[in-house]
């Protein structure tokens, strides 16, 4: 991936209008969209489903980076495809079998990538990394919008960043929680390539405005 990439959450977007919020931030710039899904019981919160994926399919055609925050994530996998997800990512902390769930993601045509809980250590990725497109490193506990980011896992992602140079691995680190204008540079500085940005873009008044300036930042950090 050539720029850092902005990414916004769904989950912040005003839900009675959704149509209108997606046209608005792919026309302000956005590279992907974020869709968190939560089961209440993985997550404390009970967000959407494959339904909703199919919704968005119909209505961007920005990539839709699934974020599936659930239990027995392997389950629902196939209908996430099926629905025009490009991106599923499932928690490790949820796969019994991490290897089996990540080729599966593989076979059904979507790019692949694992999410860690801000507790969750990195060496769960020591035999998983290398067939990877991306991890989710969460920034925050998982569960409800608007929380403020953790500045002390930016030590995570700079550990992270170094096992990938280091490995020579193509996968890109997404930092998922709290990214706003006041943190992003250290955010990008720690080494993420993907941020999701759900309150500091549809909080705003100018998606585009608040987007650019988002990646702005981070390009330059």
């Amino acid at each position: 991936m050539s720029r850092k990439k902005i990414v916004p959450s769904i989950l912040s977007a005003d839900l009675t209008r959704l149509a209108q919020e997606v046209e608005a931030a792919e026309k302000g710039g956005a590279d992907w969209l974020h869709v968190d899904v939560m089961d209440g019981h993985f997550a404390p919160t009970i967000t959407i489903g494959p339904l909703i994926v199919s919704a968005l399919r119909k209505t961007t055609k920005l990539p839709l980076d699934v974020h599936l925050m659930i239990e027995n994530p392997d389950r629902y996998i196939e209908q996430f495809s099926e629905a025009g997800a490009d991106i599923i990512t499932v928690p490790v902390e949820a796969c019994t079998h991490l290897h089996r769930t990540v080729h599966f993601i593989k076979d059904r045509g979507c790019q692949v990538g694992v999410c860690l809980n801000p507790a969750t250590p990195l060496s769960l990725l020591d035999c998983i990394l290398p067939d990877l497109d991306l991890v989710i490193l969460l920034m925050v506990n998982p569960g409800f919008k608007g929380q403020k980011l953790d500045p002390a896992l930016l030590a995570k992602i700079r550990a992270l960043r170094k096992l990938i140079n280091e490995g020579g691995l193509q996968a890109n680190i997404e930092a998922d929680g709290g990214i706003s204008l006041d943190n992003i540079s250290q955010v990008a500085g720690a080494g993420a390539d993907i941020f999701v940005a759900g309150t500091a873009v549809f909080s705003s008044k100018d998606y585009g405005e608040t987007i650019s300036k988002l990646r702005n930042l981070a390009e330059s950090a």
